[in-house]
């Protein structure tokens, strides 16, 4: 029960910040017809997790319940896949192929980007 409690309170925490830190990207680029606010929450969570995930997984750095908290809940809520399908389907719809077909490569090429990069800072800090 501790663990699912922990996950909830990381869930809400990440889903708070998302919609903060997407709705800021959006507004300081003010940019309609591409997701930027989206794309920059998912790079900022594989950044995280990578770094996160390296040190869990290096320096047994985090308990359980700690990465419970941190990995499941904060960046489970705070990377936001699923708006980033219905978004791509939306560009799609409204005809925008080749902003739909960016914008899936994008993600796919940056976010394992920032998941290695992730990692190679954790490991640069923590060697």
């Amino acid at each position: 029960m501790k663990t699912l409690i922990l996950i909830g309170i990381g869930g809400f925490l990440g889903a708070i910040f998302r919609y903060l830190v997407s709705g800021y990207v959006y507004q300081w680029t003010r940019a309609e017809d591409f997701p930027f606010g989206t794309l920059v929450v998912n790079l900022l969570g594989c950044l995280l997790i990578g770094f996160l995930t390296f040190l869990a997984e290096s320096h047994g750095l985090f308990t359980s319940e700690s990465r419970a908290f941190l990995i499941v809940g904060l960046l489970g809520s705070l990377t936001t896949y699923s708006t980033f399908g219905q978004e791509t389907m939306n560009l799609m719809r409204d005809g925008e192929s080749t902003a739909a077909l960016l914008n899936v490569s994008v993600h796919l090429i940056f976010g394992l980007g920032a998941v290695w990069m992730g990692r190679v800072i954790g490991f640069l800090l923590w060697r």
